[in-house]
């Protein structure tokens, strides 16, 4: 089981469980997260959602293994799970009516940072870090977060990340409003947890309303989604892409070509 849901005390608990790969999304865990999201937000009882994971990491996004046979396969429509899982799992999140609590040890990259910006309120560890990843294997970004580190952190701050690449500590993330609190790598569950299990006992309606009020303020998402749809599909075939994963798995410095 890639993705398992508890629901306990008005509180439903998605853990990614791929520790052996980081938590790295394959076609299985981003359709067992989907169902997930789906049974907790068809669930009346729920009234605070925990997204947490086993292991070290969060995580690392997408499984590049998998992605490689895609490749293989048909470049043309390697990136077409952008459309058909990442777009609707980001949407259904954004969409979940109760307070979503993200959970975050260690590294959270690529697609796994597009699902934490994706939750409300956010716990990392002090050895936590965070990048987007994309533009290192020749792509851009997708899960959302061409709008949601532009929403978090201005234009400025969020060209660079993504552009760059860089990865950034808990610390900076706290700073940059990225994570709502930090503490030691050993109590990031716990505090997650407790602030979830808090929010499940609370006013329910008022927290509705208070999701509703804010995004109503801040609209785009589904633009976004369907612009990075566009662009992975067509960077996924370009020569650059191809060549940048292939060094990554062979663990060698990608050299890019600009094709």
């Amino acid at each position: 089981m890639t993705v398992r849901l508890d629901v306990s005390d008005r509180l439903a608990t998605i853990t990614l469980a791929r520790p052996e790969a980081h938590n790295a999304l394959d076609t299985a865990s981003k359709v067992a997260f989907q169902e997930a999201v789906d049974a907790a937000a068809g669930d009346s009882t729920v009234r605070a959602v925990l997204i947490t994971a086993e292991g070290k990491n969060f995580c690392v996004g997408q499984d590049l293994g998998e992605h490689v046979a895609a490749l293989e396969t048909d470049p043309s429509t390697a990136m077409d799970t952008v459309g058909i899982h990442y777009n609707p799992l980001i949407r259904s999140l954004k969409n979940l009516v109760v307070p979503v609590v993200v959970a975050l040890p260690g590294a959270c990259v690529g697609a796994g940072l597009g699902i934490a910006l994706a939750g409300d309120i956010r716990v990392a560890g002090t050895k936590s870090s965070f990048a987007t990843a994309f533009t290192g294997i020749g792509l851009a970004s997708d899960s959302g977060l061409s709008y949601s580190l532009v929403e978090s952190l201005g234009t400025s701050r969020a060209c660079a990340l993504m552009l760059l690449g860089d990865k950034i500590t808990a610390s900076q993330a706290l700073d940059w409003g990225l994570v709502h609190r930090v503490v030691a790598d050993e109590e990031v569950l716990a505090t997650a947890s407790g602030l979830a299990r808090n929010l499940a006992a609370g006013p329910t309606e008022a927290y509705r309303q208070v999701k509703s009020l804010v995004h109503a303020s801040a609209s785009g998402l589904s633009e976004a989604l369907d612009r990075e749809l566009a662009a992975q599909r067509h960077l996924g075939q370009t020569a650059d892409h191809r060549a940048a994963v292939d060094a990554f798995l062979r663990k060698k410095k990608p050299v890019f070509t600009g094709a």
